[in-house]
């Protein structure tokens, strides 16, 4: 792995070395340069928050503006105008176009109706055990991870059944994608081709509305007028792309690090009532999302004792600030056990108004992937347990997920 003594150099270059194990580098960080100045490839100024109190307080804090359309020339050069067609939503937004956005979607998320699901999340989750091959290795990921989310947000928004591969393929492009001139062309084609998709949904569904979110949408926005057209593109794309992205990786880095540290499996098999901290034990040791979305200071502001300028691009280390032992007692070991209190601390879904609007949904369906996966498979184990976890090596970084888990689900008797 790249050397601590540039730290900041390994984290901008999110080699795979730096993805199979970010944290030493974020220990570093967090010790040394706690609001560090970056060179990332894109080229625009940004500095990373990689302590807890630093980013709990960075989450909340006005002065560190969402409204990317306010730093339009930084956007453009980091996503190009394809991106900027499908960005205009909650996420990219400032109160009170962002309180209003998101009031629009909030009702469809609330613990009671994400609890109301629980009985088809789960009829799904036996279904795609059902189709997994056993005996010989398969990439759950591929099989199960991913495939689970993408039906209940796909089924959420009132995509057809049909249409979820090709609207998958081209959201793993966006996420996926790299500085390379290929790889901006391919996000751009990606882009656009979602923007097409969801403007050609809205309208088949303006005339054919049913009983989805999608078509929720558009009334809000046909009778009332609270939403323009392209804030509805906007956050359709949103939530069908963070609402599958975040759930399939935290399950796969479940997955993992449940068969790589049998004493807590044990304990979970033990006390199946575990499953809930385990979930959010996973969201803390090695959550899904590496790195909160991009903010810019709308002002000059001192963080840490360092100053960001206004203008300047802040990035967010969730992960590293999980990992932080000022917060959080022996922050790198893995604990389902771990106290309440500690455990219930992390930011792995954010903090503040912009507090991950899926999270309720995000636990349910992992909790019920892992309930499933190990009461059908009590002796699931990895493919190759010799070979390293390949991480999925994403420019800025965002996620932190498995490029693959290949796992066999009913291997041998020894």
């Amino acid at each position: 792995m790249t050397s601590v003594e540039d730290p900041a150099a390994a984290a901008e270059r999110c080699t795979p070395e730096f993805r199979r194990n970010p944290y030493p580098v974020y220990r570093h960080l967090r010790d040394t340069a706690p609001v560090c100045p970056m060179s990332p490839p894109h080229g625009i100024s940004t500095y990373l928050i990689t302590r807890y109190d630093d980013a709990r307080a960075a989450l909340a804090d006005p002065r560190l503006s969402k409204d990317m359309y306010g730093a339009m020339d930084s956007y453009r050069r980091i996503f190009g105008d394809s991106s900027v067609a499908l960005d205009d939503h909650m996420l990219n937004a400032d109160p009170p176009k962002h309180t209003r956005l998101r009031r629009l979607v909030s009702s469809a998320f609330t613990p009671r109706r994400v609890e109301a699901l629980r009985p088809h999340v789960q009829q799904i989750v036996t279904e795609l055990l059902d189709d997994c091959p056993v005996g010989e290795p398969v990439d759950l990921l591929a099989a199960f991870a991913f495939p689970l989310p993408i039906i209940v947000i796909c089924e959420f928004l009132g995509v057809p059944p049909e249409d979820r591969p090709k609207v998958q393929t081209w959201s793993t492009t966006v996420a996926r994608t790299g500085f390379s001139k290929e790889s901006k062309q391919a996000q751009q084609r990606a882009e656009e081709a979602l923007h097409a998709y969801f403007a050609e949904l809205i309208e088949q569904k303006r005339q054919r509305p049913s009983d989805d979110l999608l078509s929720a949408l558009i009334a809000a926005r046909d009778e009332n007028g609270r939403l323009t057209e392209h804030e509805l593109i906007s956050t359709a794309f949103l939530l069908m792309f963070a609402g599958h992205k975040t759930a399939a990786y935290l399950i796969g880095n479940a997955v993992l690090h449940l068969l790589t540290h049998p004493d807590q499996r044990a304990a979970l098999t033990e006390d199946p009532d575990l499953i809930t901290r385990a979930v959010d034990e996973v969201l803390r040791y090695d959550g899904s999302v590496e790195t909160a979305t991009f903010r810019y200071a709308a002002e000059d502001v001192e963080i840490a004792g360092t100053t960001v300028p206004r203008g300047a691009l802040v990035q967010i280390a969730l992960n590293s600030a999980n990992r932080d032992p000022r917060k959080f007692d022996e922050p790198d070991t893995f604990d389902i056990g771990r106290p309440l209190s500690n455990q219930s601390a992390h930011l792995g879904f954010g903090h503040g108004p912009h507090y991950c609007l899926g999270a309720a949904l995000a636990r349910l369906e992992t909790q019920l992937a892992l309930t499933g996966l190990f009461d059908r498979f009590p002796h699931v184990a990895l493919a190759d347990p010799a070979r390293d976890p390949e991480w999925l090596v994403v420019p800025f970084p965002a996620f932190r997920g498995l490029a693959e888990l290949p796992v066999v689900l009913a291997p041998p008797a020894p």
